[in-house]
């Protein structure tokens, strides 16, 4: 036990480490950084305008108000960020398989996908982060009680993104080049997270807490806040752990399978 203990609190440490630095060196371009993050809150702030005259017209949609919607938009938001701030090569992941470049990182004695996900960050996820706690705070208003609950649920949203990213990207070690698969399946999980969970039944929604879970990211977390309900909150990490387990369980089966490019560089 205290031995796990010891190993999770040794990688926490270096995901920190690489986070600072990762940090440090998208402010070497300050200029460039902002208006990343500036052009991200701008894009999502599109979406919440539409939203608020849609509700101006309509009381309701499904039983779902404007703060239920702007909550879905603040947590699938604020996952999405942390998510690809710290764990930034989850989005290239599916290039790096098929494109043989795990090689630099195969040289470090640290555990592979743990170590290669923290390697990089998304300047734009910081918009996210920014854009999430604007809206919920400044919005919806929580009291304490309901914006700490909401931190913990962002975690969950993050680690159900960080392992889908995982478990797409890991096509491409079975098909070759997948990144268009990758990226459309992780758009389709975006897209369908930020919309009120009302608007799909039977089938379609039984596919969004399991193949595209958009139902973790977003709509059980939300009636999770409503009542601060410790039941729902250890569904959605239940959830969120599977996928994040069987994405790294098909990252090693199929690095079984992966062919070098014969790229002998070392990352510092």
């Amino acid at each position: 036990m205290f031995k796990l203990i010891s190993k999770l609190t040794n990688y926490l440490s270096m995901a920190a480490a690489y986070v600072r630095l990762n940090f440090f060196a998208q402010m070497e371009y300050k200029a460039a950084f902002w208006s990343q993050v500036l052009g991200m809150i701008l894009n999502n702030c599109v979406w919440i305008v539409f939203w608020t005259v849609f509700f101006k017209r309509f009381d309701n949609l499904g039983g779902w108000t404007v703060k239920d919607v702007l909550t879905v938009w603040s947590i699938s938001g604020g996952g999405f960020g942390l998510a690809y701030s710290v764990c930034g090569n989850a989005l290239s992941l599916s290039s790096i398989i098929s494109r043989g470049q795990l090689d630099a990182w195969m040289l470090y004695p640290r555990a592979l996908l743990s170590h290669l996900l923290v390697g990089r960050m998304s300047a734009t996820a910081f918009g996210d982060i920014l854009f999430a706690v604007i809206i919920y705070v400044g919005f919806v208003k929580p009291d304490l009680p309901h914006f700490l609950w909401f931190s913990i649920l962002v975690v969950s949203a993050a680690m159900v993104f960080v392992g889908f990213s995982v478990f797409t990207s890991c096509l491409s070690f079975y098909l070759g080049n997948a990144e268009g698969l990758a990226e459309t399946a992780r758009f389709a999980l975006v897209t369908f997270s930020t919309y009120p969970a009302s608007l799909f039944e039977g089938a379609l929604k039984l596919l969004l807490y399991t193949v595209i879970p958009a139902g973790l990211v977003s709509y059980l977390p939300v009636e999770a806040l409503r009542d601060l309900s410790i039941e729902l909150t250890l569904m959605c990490f239940g959830g969120s752990l599977t996928i994040l387990a069987v994405g790294v369980i098909l990252f090693y089966w199929g690095l079984r399978r992966y062919e070098s490019g014969n790229l002998m560089e070392m990352r510092g």
